[in-house]
């Protein structure tokens, strides 16, 4: 029987796929954003590629939005012996192809599937993994042009928006926003720490010769402490007490397992934006506040890294924005000669936004400052400025806008 291509995907995708957040006698229906364009994207590719934080959903996320296709996971020594043994026979196993999770584990695999797709290019394979380096570079080895290549972070505001406006700006901080909290099936006390325990510290393992374990977490603590602050490689080897060069890895593992985001700061001239320090920020509030010693949400109130880890929010949801809608991530921040700064630039097709972020709830006019003379310091036309803050009221002064952040990330602003 012949199909039309969308009759065609519907045989694979269910669009209908949620999760579910209880907050006392309230339910609220939780949809991933990043979910329509995985199944606009899967007209055109053979491939979908998931890959992201461990914990951050995509399992969830893949089995329940293409529910047809068998599932494995390569973390199975059974299936991975399967895999390795005769790769052919098992990526043949399901005449409409197959969800392959932590596909990282068995790299070999994509070479055969590039094989199988372009002979029938019906079939359909569903990848996830949580090392982006090693994942993306067997990817661009073995799938170019046949996979697209979704990044999933842990939940945005917007998609946990009920959920989150039952809770204080300290509640959400202290929690943070991986499924696993947002859904009530764990608690920051016992998952973050078991999260830098079990996955961190193994992804080092796994992709460097760590002489000293106790070294490297103190360098992970020492990066919490740097929120919002410009990463400085020198100034943390002083402080380890290990190489420049040997800080420089470490950070690189931490990017490309998803603990860290590095923003670079915005020049005129796009090859000093590559050679110029970028500010450190966590990929999770409540990862971080397990590092930095937090307890409890009311240790947040009056604590040095309050505003730090709002900003760290903000930015994160920023970039959850671009990932979630396919759209090229071209954040920044502002800083010049004269300490002039604003915490966070997106240039877009049309000009920039600029982004002011202050953890008060009280506005004040010296949130402005910074965004009205902006104008003076960056060429590109500015066609938004924003300040995201904790308050309730939300205005227009003259083209300046003030914004809470819960609906700062419902409106869409980032």
């Amino acid at each position: 029987m012949e199909y039309t291509i969308d009759e065609y995907l519907n045989l694979y995708v269910h669009e209908d796929e949620a999760m579910y957040v209880h907050e006392d006698e309230e339910m609220y229906v939780v949809r991933r954003e990043i979910s329509a364009e995985m199944s606009e994207a899967m007209k055109y590719f053979p491939v979908i590629t998931v890959t992201g934080p461990r914990q951050s959903g995509k399992t969830t996320l893949i089995r329940s939005h293409f529910p047809r296709l068998t599932y494995y996971t390569l973390e199975n020594l059974d299936t991975r012996a399967l895999a390795t043994t005769d790769p052919v026979a098992f990526l043949n196993r399901h005449p409409d192809g197959m969800i392959l999770d932590e596909v990282q584990n068995v790299p070999e695999l994509l070479s055969y599937i590039q094989g199988i797709v372009d002979e029938n290019p019906k079939k359909r394979y569903i990848l996830s993994g949580s090392n982006n380096f090693t994942l993306l570079k067997s990817m661009t080895q073995s799938l170019a042009g046949r996979s697209c290549v979704f990044e999933l972070m842990p939940m945005s505001l917007k998609e946990v928006a009920g959920w989150a406006r039952h809770l204080t700006l300290d509640e959400l901080l202290f929690n943070g926003l991986f499924p696993a909290i947002c859904t009530k099936r764990n608690a920051p006390k016992y998952l973050y720490p078991a999260y830098i325990k079990t996955y961190i510290e193994r992804d080092v393992r796994l992709l460097t010769n760590v002489k000293d374990l106790m070294l490297f977490r103190t360098f992970l603590r020492l990066c919490a402490g740097r929120i919002g602050s410009v990463f400085n490689a020198s100034e943390l080897a002083n402080e380890v007490g290990v190489s420049a060069n040997t800080i420089l890895s470490w950070i690189s593992i931490l990017q490309t397992s998803y603990v860290v985001y590095l923003l670079p700061p915005y020049f005129e001239n796009s090859r000093k934006r590559l050679t110029k320090s970028p500010k450190i920020y966590f990929c999770d509030t409540g990862l971080a506040c397990s590092l930095l010693g937090i307890h409890s949400p009311n240790e947040l109130s009056s604590h040095a890294m309050r505003g730090h880890l709002f900003e760290n929010m903000i930015v994160m949801e920023a970039y959850k924005s671009c990932l979630n809608t396919m759209t090229e991530a071209s954040l920044y921040f502002y800083r010049d000669s004269n300490q002039n700064e604003v915490d966070l630039l997106r240039i877009t097709s049309s000009g920039m936004k600029a982004f002011e972020v202050k953890s008060a709830a009280t506005f004040s006019t010296y949130f402005e400052k910074t965004l009205k003379a902006l104008p003076s310091w960056v060429k590109p036309n500015i066609t938004d400025r924003t300040i995201i803050y904790s308050g309730a009221e939300e205005r227009k002064e003259g083209d300046i806008l003030l914004r809470n952040y819960l609906s700062a990330s419902e409106e869409n602003v980032y």
